[in-house]
């Protein structure tokens, strides 16, 4: 589980760096700037607490899980983002455009998220069947 975690954590940290480099290079910035936040590793990283669900949603349409992920994203993001306004001040991101609520999350995202959420679950499927190889 923690190598599951720590996985997840960097390819979380991974995604949001090409991400933001690709929107500062869309914006005009030919430098393709991109950063993350130290606090974002153990946040992507419980999508290790998140393989549970996924097993339970497989049967159901994609169309319904990629659904289901936008929501649970959104939580967690509204969650751990509030968790940590409460206990630092601030939250690592601040949400001051689109559809916002509370500037911790944005309705507009959820395409992403819910392209996320369908991601998120090839990389679980992945990682089962790469477990269950180095344990035999």
């Amino acid at each position: 589980m923690l190598t599951r975690f720590i996985i997840y954590g960097l390819l979380g940290w991974n995604m949001e760096v090409f991400w933001t480099g690709l929107v500062s290079g869309l914006n005009g910035n030919p430098r393709l700037a991109a950063h993350t936040y130290l606090w974002m590793f153990p946040i992507y990283g419980l999508a290790v607490f998140l393989e549970q669900l996924h097993d339970y949603i497989r049967p159901l349409h994609w169309y319904l899980r990629g659904m289901i992920w936008a929501l649970v994203i959104w939580a967690v993001e509204l969650v751990t983002g509030g968790l940590i306004r409460f206990l630092v001040g601030t939250s690592p991101w601040i949400y001051r455009e689109g559809w916002q609520i509370a500037g911790l999350i944005r309705l507009d995202m959820a395409p992403l998220w819910f392209i996320a959420g369908l991601l998120f679950e090839q990389i679980h499927d992945r990682l089962k069947r790469i477990t269950v190889l180095i344990h035999n």
